[in-house]
């Protein structure tokens, strides 16, 4: 189906209108300028988030970040530390911010339906202190990403609850049937043979870097 020229929305009165008029006074008043005790609290038992970063151009990437509960800190109201771990070295987001410091993270807990999400200024840096203080595994951090917390907000459940993305018995009955060898094999002219080679060194890695 193409897109339609006459339908595509391009001004602000006509977008509000069109989900339902201006938001309830409630959700006017929930955007804060730094974490609260309840956000902090939920960064410390968030293992997962979802990075946002862009650059100069406006070329946009979105990165997870995952550890045990706690793996990012709250050094404040105003401040968050995300560590990062050995990965595959293409470093998008890392290079963004280098470019363009603005970031938003999203974190979650497993199970709970509520998020929170958190934008601002976002550097890098390699403080050997620092670095240990975010260590996993007896491994430091390889960086760590500062974020300058500007605004931060709780998002209400509606995501989670139509997409019942914490309900097991929603689940598929098999994890989706695709590997990284699947994925990268093609690409290098390659074919099952390569596929399990790759997928190998993948399972390494996972073995060895974690």
């Amino acid at each position: 189906m193409n897109a339609s020229a006459a339908h595509q929305i391009t001004d602000l009165e006509t977008l509000q209108q069109r989900v339902g008029g201006d938001p309830h006074p409630i959700a006017q008043h929930k955007v804060f300028d730094q974490l609260d005790e309840r956000a902090q609290a939920f960064v410390a038992q968030s293992p997962f988030l979802l990075l946002a970063t862009s650059d100069k151009a406006g070329r946009l990437d979105v990165s997870p970040k995952g550890d045990a509960p706690g793996f990012v800190w709250a050094e404040n109201g105003k401040t968050l530390w995300v560590p990062d771990r050995p990965g595959n070295k293409l470093i998008m987001g890392h290079k963004n911010l280098l470019e363009n410091p603005r970031a938003g993270l999203l974190f979650m807990i497993p199970g709970t339906e509520e998020t929170l999400r958190a934008n601002g200024r976002a550097t890098i840096h390699d403080d050997p202190a620092i670095l240990e203080r975010l260590a996993a595994r007896g491994k430091s951090a390889v960086v760590a990403i500062r974020l300058e917390v500007e605004e931060c907000f709780f998002h209400c459940a509606k995501a989670f609850k139509r997409s019942k993305l914490w309900q097991p018995e929603q689940w598929p009955a098999e994890r989706f049937p695709i590997s990284f060898g699947e994925i990268l094999a093609p690409a290098v002219g390659g074919g099952a043979a390569e596929a399990k080679e790759i997928d190998e060194l993948v399972e390494q890695d996972y073995r060895e870097a974690l």
